[in-house]
């Protein structure tokens, strides 16, 4: 019994030993590093597809919030300010059933986004997909539509999350 004890104890200690002996941190305080601790966002509108504009928007703040664990703040009290541009979406057929029916779609979202401190820009470019079905022989529906457009554009958005990360990593030292 007291060597089951012992063996338990010893591999926690091993296992806590190496969570914190290989350096690993999450990827929102590598990020934090880059981003700082307020954000502001900002969305261009598209004039070809302004109810993406909107999806989009909402989608950028709660990644900001969740993935950076940061605050956001209005433009002229955030440390960083985030520009972000839709470029394009859209919709490509994956799959048909026996009939020649389309029933599976992946939406594709490519975003430009600005991030602005006092003295710095950069530009980065990111692209998130998402797959969904549909019923045969149907059209997609608004719902539907939204709520790829959300997925696909939460996806690019850890994109983004993902490159800013490495940027912190980078600057361990600094």
């Amino acid at each position: 019994m007291y060597r089951n004890i012992f063996l338990i104890l010893l591999l926690n200690v091993i296992t806590l030993s190496f969570l914190t002996g290989c350096g690993y941190q999450p990827s929102s305080k590598a990020a934090k590093k880059v981003l700082g601790e307020s954000v502001s966002t900002s969305v261009y509108i598209s004039m070809t597809d302004p109810e993406n504009t909107v999806v989009l928007k909402d989608a950028l703040d709660e990644a900001v919030i969740r993935r950076f664990q940061t605050n956001l703040r209005h433009k002229s009290k955030a440390k960083t300010h985030l520009n972000i541009e839709l470029q394009n979406v859209g919709f490509s057929a994956l799959q048909y059933d026996s009939n020649g029916y389309i029933i599976s779609y992946r939406t594709t979202i490519r975003l430009a986004i600005t991030r602005q401190t006092k003295n710095f820009s950069k530009r980065y470019n990111a692209v998130g997909n998402y797959d969904f079905t549909i019923d045969p022989n149907a059209i997609i529906t608004d719902q539907q539509r939204f709520e790829a457009i959300a997925n696909s554009a939460t996806k690019a958005l850890d994109s983004f999350v993902a490159q800013v990360a490495a940027e912190g990593t980078k600057r361990k030292g600094k």
